[in-house]
């Protein structure tokens, strides 16, 4: 099962925990900007991901407006990770609120 967390819980979470962050939007996407230390999960490198991810460290799972972060929380969850949260309002939401936390490659 996989909880919901908002931009500033996230930043909360961010400042008391090692975490994970994950986005799964397309790659041009994200290459436009995402979440500081967000690593871009697709089909492709989900199961190496998984394989080598710290199952017991909270994971976020981002996407564009929070709907698709939801199905693919669920399915880490179900993958073993024990702590697994969906950003609400996706990274349509974080860019607004927290302009100042996107990074650029």
């Amino acid at each position: 099962m996989f909880k919901h967390i908002n931009p500033q819980q996230l930043i909360e979470l961010q400042n008391n925990s090692d975490i994970q962050i994950v986005d799964i939007r397309d790659p041009q996407s994200y290459s436009m900007g995402h979440i500081p230390q967000a690593f871009l999960l697709d089909n492709n490198n989900v199961g190496d991901y998984i394989a080598a991810a710290d199952l017991s460290k909270p994971l976020v799972v981002c996407c564009y407006h929070g709907n698709s972060s939801q199905g693919a929380a669920q399915y880490l969850a179900e993958q073993g990770f024990t702590d697994v949260y969906s950003l609400d309002g996706g990274f349509e939401v974080w860019k607004v609120t927290h302009p100042d936390q996107v990074s650029h490659p």
